[in-house]
């Protein structure tokens, strides 16, 4: 029996569960895995375990098969988790609603709740849902710990988190910014302060969560103060399908001049609209290489985002009145300096002093900024799984 403690965290999508064995105390991963294509006739798995992958082709109905797909890659290939000292089961949910604002055990009353709050999130949390389901059967005798996407924002005082609409929507339906990523900022902010070598209290960063999915945050000492997101993931910055900003009266007029349907609209909002919508494909790499290519919708789509990524940061700078430092993380933000190097070119305001070789070059953790700049600029890769890993340990001691 191991002595050190071990979380599976488990990311249930629609059609994918995504799960990894981490320990809590030092987030390093021990084993990972993905089931795709769930609910269709044939569909993929692969687990990762020192350092070597194995794949194979599954069928799996629903979540509940997936997760047997899960316990047997274990069995396979390891570790054996009856083996190790496992804590708990840790689920990521996107939507905790004015409800959950910390890590909470699953029991009854909260699966419940989760599910009153599918209206706010009905892409993501019905698939959550059922992952925590899955696992409380799967895994009778450990804590499932459900963690929130939308629980760092919690801390967002009521000037920045209050829509100006009807009070009955507000008091009634929730309706006000929630923000999302909460455990990608919540990491990739204590990291930058460790990385300045400054107690997280005094630090104030803004980090720019830069994927398919893509949120920027002001952190004032740890604690989210304002962002880009707000009653769903749909605000804010431009995504691979979702369009980030929007005029409030467009779903009127397209109503009125398109005969669009508020199902129609918010399907095409989710799935058709971001990079999807102004050029085609939805995947930045793609639309990079149309770029280069010359194509005009894919210079246009990379203009539209930098300028939009830089008019937040501008924003959450005058919210934070000072920025110790801009960090980029998640697929986008990591891997890709030319984002990196057209965002910090306008942001002079900052004082901001790009270092071209550290950028270009830039791999895991590195500042790439000059010791010159006024506001220094980090690549911070972001470790959610091991965020929520650390949350669901730390609630159960």
């Amino acid at each position: 029996m191991s002595a050190t403690s071990h979380v599976l965290v488990v990311n249930a999508g629609s059609s994918s569960l995504k799960y990894q064995l981490i320990d809590p105390d030092t987030g390093e991963s021990v084993a990972a895995g993905m089931v795709e294509r769930i609910g269709l006739e044939t569909g993929t798995s692969r687990h990762t375990v020192g350092g070597e992958t194995f794949r194979r082709e599954v069928t799996s109905a629903d979540h509940g098969a997936a997760i047997h797909v899960l316990q047997d890659a274990f069995l396979e290939h390891g570790p054996y988790l009856r083996d190790l000292h496992l804590v708990a089961v840790g689920h990521r949910v996107v939507h905790g609603g004015e409800r959950f604002s910390a890590p909470v055990v699953v029991d009854d009353d909260v699966v419940e709740a989760v599910r009153e709050l599918v209206p706010l999130a009905p892409l993501h949390n019905p698939a959550n849902l059922a992952g925590i389901e899955v696992a409380r059967e799967a895994f009778p005798d450990l804590p499932q710990v459900a963690v929130f996407d939308t629980a760092f924002h919690a801390t967002i005082p009521p000037a920045a988190s209050t829509y100006a609409v009807p009070s009955a929507w507000r008091e009634r339906y929730g309706v006000r910014k929630y923000g999302f990523h909460g455990t990608s900022h919540a990491y990739v902010s204590r990291r930058v302060a460790g990385l300045l070598g400054r107690p997280l209290e005094e630090v104030r960063t803004i980090v720019l969560h830069l994927g398919n999915g893509a949120s920027a945050c002001a952190v004032d000492g740890g604690r989210s103060v304002d962002t880009s997101m707000g009653l769903s993931p749909l605000d804010g910055l431009v995504m691979g399908t979702r369009p980030g900003d929007l005029d409030p009266s467009l779903p009127a007029h397209l109503g009125r001049v398109a005969g669009l349907s508020a199902q129609d609209y918010d399907e095409a909002l989710s799935r058709g609209s971001g990079l999807k919508g102004l050029t085609g494909s939805s995947d930045f790499r793609e639309v990079m290489e149309m770029r280069a290519a010359g194509d005009k919708a894919a210079v246009l789509a990379f203009d539209v985002v930098i300028h939009r990524i830089v008019r937040h940061v501008g924003a959450l700078a005058a919210v934070l009145g000072r920025v110790d430092a801009v960090a980029f993380t998640a697929g986008v933000g990591e891997h890709d300096p030319v984002v990196r190097a057209a965002v910090a070119d306008r942001l002079g305001l900052l004082g901001v002093d790009l270092d071209r070789e550290a950028n270009d070059g830039a791999h895991g953790e590195t500042c790439i900024s000059t010791p010159d700049s006024d506001t220094s600029l980090w690549v911070v890769p972001t470790n959610e799984e091991g965020e929520i890993a650390r949350q669901s340990a730390e609630l159960l001691r």
